[in-house]
């Protein structure tokens, strides 16, 4: 009988701990990434220009470019500066949108990439999509998965704390991801990829049930690896579906409606949860309340500093988004006055299950 299987691309590295910054040539001589250090290190604003003067002298040969925005145009102006001399790969240090925009160049430039996360808002840190901002509007952009992954938990605790706390409102949305593909599958006969999505829910069950915080280096530990397996899941099956459905549509639509109004995790969470109020999972919305609440994440739109006209018209905007896909927004293809009569019943809900 012949041995049916599938090649599955995933980093050659994965390290998470303290420290893990000082190992960088070693790991890309050990992984035969690069063998002389000639990389070109891309930092931001943040905490990145600091690791890369702390990595200078073991990497002499590198070359460090500074981006900021996280838009399509500085992935391409960083792309011109990769055609200016030979790489063996490219090095993302940073957040979301520096390593987004390091991801896009490299791929375009066919370069492999390394990320070294210094913050754990969301899990871009590890999947094939890069999220650039072009015309006002963020947009997801299909790129080579990370050759390695390097996650320094001593840059992450100096970090911004609301923005790693907002990567737990991301990995938790998985669980209404994970909702809204099944229904596709119930009703569309649309096909789930269990490997997928079991990538996706064991990350994301992980960080609901621990009992810690961002002060507990065993919690950002298991935080970190779901923002890392939800990115190997969205590899695994070639698109974003398991960690992006009618949540991820309300946050597209609040960042295209009202641009700046809060961080991918923090509206991937919110809409995680109103879209598990709709669905009428009890169990489910009692457990992402708590986990949300318990972090000081937002639950309600006022959070985020929105009217409840302006969570409605997000809410009808979503579907639009992301045309291809079936959620339960598209389900309940709820009304203007529907919405905004489900969201009062939300509001009530949370009041209900508060402390």
């Amino acid at each position: 009988m012949p041995l049916l299987a599938r090649t599955i691309l995933t980093p050659l590295h994965i390290d998470v701990r303290r420290g893990a910054v000082a190992d960088l040539a070693t790991i890309l001589a050990d992984g035969r990434i690069s063998s002389g250090g000639d990389v070109a290190v891309v930092v931001g604003p943040g905490q990145g220009g600091q690791i890369a003067d702390l990595l200078r002298p073991s990497l002499r040969s590198a070359d460090v470019f500074t981006v900021a925005g996280g838009t399509l145009d500085a992935a391409d102006e960083l792309g011109g500066k990769l055609r200016e001399r030979s790489y063996d790969a490219v090095v993302g240090i940073g957040g979301g949108k520096t390593i987004d925009v390091a991801k896009y160049a490299a791929t375009r430039r066919g370069l492999p990439m390394v990320t070294m996360a210094t913050s754990l808002a969301n899990d871009g840190i590890a999947s094939p999509v890069a999220s650039l901002i072009t015309g006002g509007i963020k947009g997801s952009y299909g790129v080579h998965i990370p050759i390695a992954v390097i996650v320094d938990l001593d840059f992450v605790a100096a970090g911004p704390d609301q923005h790693n706390r907002a990567g737990i409102g991301d990995v938790v949305s998985n669980i209404s991801a994970l909702a809204d593909w099944e229904l596709a599958r119930q009703v569309r006969g649309e096909p789930v990829d269990g490997l997928a999505a079991s990538l996706a829910r064991m990350g994301a069950e992980a960080v609901l049930a621990h009992t810690g915080d961002m002060t507990d280096d065993a919690f950002v530990t298991v935080l970190a690896e779901a923002l890392i397996s939800s990115g190997l899941a969205m590899a695994v099956c070639g698109s974003s579906r398991p960690a992006s459905g009618g949540c991820h549509e309300i946050m597209h639509a609040v960042d295209a409606l009202f641009p700046g109004t809060s961080s991918h995790g923090e509206l991937a969470g919110l809409g995680a949860l109103f879209c598990t109020f709709l669905r009428g999972d009890e169990r489910r919305f009692v457990e992402m309340a708590a986990c949300l609440g318990r972090h000081r994440l937002p639950r309600h739109p006022a959070d985020v500093g929105l009217t409840d006209d302006q969570f409605v018209e997000a809410v009808q905007f979503a579907p639009a988004t992301r045309p291809d896909r079936y959620t339960i927004l598209e389900h309940l293809a709820m009304s203007v006055t529907e919405t905004r009569e489900r969201l009062a019943d939300y509001a009530g809900a949370l009041r209900d299950h508060s402390g």
